[in-house]
């Protein structure tokens, strides 16, 4: 039996007040299909008085009901109605022109109508469940339209139920008049939009506190269990509302007693930069554990690094240090990165030798990393840092902070008696300042401190 194709009537809309011209919109003709013109309006904020509304009418018999009031508003501006006897030419008729769907409740799931609500023993309206089938078909169907439930007067409790299972609310059948469903209209389309804007927003929150937690659980816990050395770490990312960037750090005591550190920078500022020096900085502690130290460790993390990188152009710089268990002395590794700075009692804080630095991994295939052996003495702080820390600006012109003006800075710091984690707050917050607001670049330090 061929499906009766569905009829399209012009209804004119109620709201008063003034008006815009709109361009007519021919209805389809047998045998077409639902015009699609205004799909760019879908997202568009429905106006009162700005913006000729289509409906999609779902009923038994939409042509021979008068279930739309034929009235006309006081410029004679009509509503476009899509009317449908079913879902299959409902589903045929909802194109994203559609702002709202009118669904008649007593349409049953092959298109008859449906029972009434049956009252209960205590004398309340009872809904049953399976009568509102039709209606989560069609919120299946359109999830992201209005949708109005047509009820009949004095069965408030179905139309109630309809609203807690989607819709955005409902009317009574024999109590409808033009304005009253302009209006329930414009209502339903609004509230909608709100309903999605709000659902959004609560997705975007918890998928920012998923990230956060993640990226907290990703910043590392340092293994210093027996040791005498105090640590301190400072991390700021670049990226906006990041806690993690492509910086990376870590600090661990082997069983020897040796305490390792290390620091290291991914070029760049993305998720992407970001995952791949987390797996770095777990690559490095993995094999620290395992007994590698010096260029046998750098060579393997260059590997790892080739390996993981999203393009060949991708590099990192890092600097590992070794520090013997008597703390007096340490080795020194620098793959294209800064030296660390030292201050020592008595002396001005400077940096440690660079002369042997060797290239950034990922740079150079079967590049070396020469180990540099350093004396600390018997009391000392040392600190590793990346070169967001030097690269700000100072002031408003194009002059950067530079690791002399670094030095400078912290010797000032440690005369003023700062130390650990009070130093390394400090001397973040005045790059920043020197800056003029937010660094671009990703900073972490990491500050060691022996005392005698």
């Amino acid at each position: 039996m061929p499906v009766p194709v569905p009829r399209q009537r012009v209804i004119p809309a109620v709201e008063s007040g003034p008006a815009r011209t709109t361009t007519a919109v021919r209805s389809p003709s047998a045998g077409e299909g639902p015009s699609t013109r205004d799909t760019s309006r879908k997202d568009e904020k429905v106006e009162n008085t700005h913006i000729t509304l289509t409906l999609l009418l779902i009923e038994d018999d939409p042509g021979g009901s008068p279930v739309v009031p034929e009235l006309l508003d006081p410029v004679g501006r009509p509503m476009r109605v899509r009317t449908a006897r079913n879902l299959t030419e409902a589903e045929r008729l909802l194109t994203d022109d559609v702002h709202c769907i009118l669904l008649d409740l007593a349409l049953s799931e092959n298109g008859e109508g449906g029972g009434a609500a049956a009252p209960d023993t205590g004398g309340t309206t009872v809904v049953d469940v399976d009568e509102l089938a039709v209606l989560r078909q069609v919120l299946e169907l359109a999830p992201r339209h209005a949708v109005l439930a047509l009820t009949a007067s004095g069965d408030a409790e179905r139309g109630a139920e309809a609203v807690r299972v989607g819709a955005q609310d409902y009317l009574f059948r024999d109590e409808l008049d033009g304005r009253l469903l302009s209006r329930a209209i414009r209502y339903a389309v609004e509230r909608k939009r709100s309903d999605t804007a709000e659902r959004r927003l609560a997705e975007g929150r918890l998928r920012a506190q998923e990230n956060r937690r993640l990226e907290r659980g990703l910043l590392p816990t340092p293994l210093l269990e027996g040791s005498s050395l105090r640590f301190a770490a400072r991390y700021r990312p670049g990226r906006s509302r990041a806690l993690l960037g492509g910086d990376f750090y870590d600090t661990v005591r082997t069983p020897d007693g040796t305490v390792h550190a290390m620091i290291g920078d991914v070029c760049g500022h993305g998720p992407d930069e970001a995952a791949l020096g987390v797996e770095l900085r777990i690559a490095w502690r993995a094999l620290t554990l395992a007994g590698l130290c010096g260029d046998a460790l750098l060579k393997t993390l260059q590997q790892v690094l080739e390996h993981e990188r999203s393009e060949e152009e991708i590099f990192a710089t890092v600097c590992t240090v070794d520090i013997a268990p008597d703390g007096r002395r340490a080795g020194l590794c620098l793959a294209g990165h800064p030296a660390p700075l030292i201050a020592r009692p008595g002396r001005p804080a400077e940096l440690l030798p660079y002369d042997n630095n060797g290239p950034a991994l990922g740079l150079l295939p079967g590049a070396r990393w020469p180990r540099l052996q350093v004396e600390l003495g018997a009391e000392w702080s040392l600190m590793l840092y990346t070169d967001g820390l030097i690269e700000g600006r100072v002031g408003a012109g194009g002059e950067r902070l530079g690791q002399d003006g670094m030095v400078e800075m912290v010797r000032r710091q440690l005369a003023e008696g700062l130390r650990g984690e009070e130093l390394l707050r400090a001397a973040v917050q005045e790059v920043r300042e020197l800056n003029g607001g937010e660094l671009t670049d990703d900073v972490a330090v990491l500050l060691l401190d022996r005392t005698a």
